[in-house]
């Protein structure tokens, strides 16, 4: 490796020099073992703080748990010990770092999958992902996730944060996404997203007739639920912490108790869609998360990323994806009166 990659020194059953006190948080460890690694900040970290730095670099770790490792005081900086997360880094710096490994980083582990690749060039892939498949590991999911496959698939991504995940899909919506194979295009790619410059849509299976304006454009701010903290809704910004959402929806076809419709995000809110729905009176079918029931046959969520277009952060070329719902999706359009072939 060189000097910029990482460098790992396993310490079995024992703590070095400047260890984690015994009630620092560990987020689920054994305590079996500590991990002292030895990393040199990047070009793109410099002048960053440091926490967020470290969340860069090893990314199989929460920016959280690095905070609280750097005041614990196992965090050094050019071998002198730093318990400031706000103090800044420049390119070369050598930290060192003392982990223990958690269901979070041992999750980072290649697992080879069939991988549905839409497109790859060197620079990024598009990939259709199923509907159960979970993006990213989390508690309840340390395994299994489209992250593991791309660390199996591609080895370089295991030098990306989050192999180069840009955006997620819920694990029961189906779909496309762009996940980006180079740390200056996945940069990029994040910029283009921020800047509403990659276009996604999604087809929508929702219970109720479609009133009113065939398209509406839903602008409501999106938070942390303060009444079931397990899921999202639209908040009073002034009495709950949340951020803006824009959805714009877009009827398809009318069925007696059902509509289809297409959704164009604006912003990449957690649930967004599946929120403004229900905002709306359309809850999704199948989703009684935010009060859908099941209908058509269908067992999950009926949402669907049928379209991703964006220009390629290196060639400049647009690039335009689209893709058909499951066989799942189509069957339950049809069970609930509605016909696919018009909208296909």
């Amino acid at each position: 490796m060189t000097d910029s990659e990482k460098s790992i020194l396993i310490i079995s059953g024992a703590v070095a020099a400047h260890g984690l006190p015994d009630d620092a948080p560990d987020e689920g460890s054994t305590g079996a073992e500590m991990e002292l690694r030895r990393v040199t900040v990047p070009a793109e970290s410099h002048g960053c703080r440091l926490d967020r730095a470290l969340a860069g670099i090893v990314p199989e770790f929460s920016r959280n748990y690095l905070q609280q490792l750097i005041e614990a005081g196992v965090v050094q900086l050019g071998g002198l010990v730093v318990t400031k997360t706000s103090t800044k880094v420049k390119v070369g710096d050598e930290l060192t770092i003392e982990l223990r490994p958690t269901p979070q980083s041992q999750a980072f582990k290649p697992e080879v999958m069939a991988l549905d690749i839409v497109f790859e060039d060197p620079h990024l892939m598009v990939i259709h992902k199923p509907a159960g498949l979970v993006v990213h590991p989390a508690p309840g999911n340390w395994s299994g996730t489209l992250l593991n496959g791309l660390l199996a698939y591609d080895p370089q991504a295991s030098f990306l944060p989050r192999a180069g995940i840009v955006h997620r899909l819920d694990k029961d919506t189906s779909g496309l996404m762009v996940v980006a194979r180079q740390r200056k295009v996945m940069d990029q790619l994040v910029d283009l997203i921020a800047t509403r410059n990659v276009h996604r849509e999604y087809i929508a299976l929702a219970h109720g007739t479609w009133q009113g304006a065939r398209t509406r454009q839903v602008d409501a701010p999106i938070g942390r639920d303060p009444r079931n903290r397990l899921r999202m809704a639209v908040v009073d910004l002034e009495k709950n912490s949340g951020k803006a959402a824009s959805t714009v929806v877009s009827l398809m076809q009318n069925a007696e108790r059902h509509c289809l419709v297409k959704c164009k995000l604006h912003t990449g809110r957690t649930h967004q869609i599946r929120v403004h729905m229900a905002y709306l009176g359309h809850p999704l079918v199948s989703d009684a998360l935010y009060g859908g029931s099941i209908a058509g046959g269908l067992n999950r969520q009926a949402l669907h990323a049928c379209r991703l277009a964006f220009e390629h952060p290196v060639t400049g070329a647009m690039m335009e994806f689209r893709s058909q719902p499951p066989t799942d999706f189509q069957a339950a359009i049809v069970n609930l009166g509605l016909i696919y072939n018009e909208i296909s």
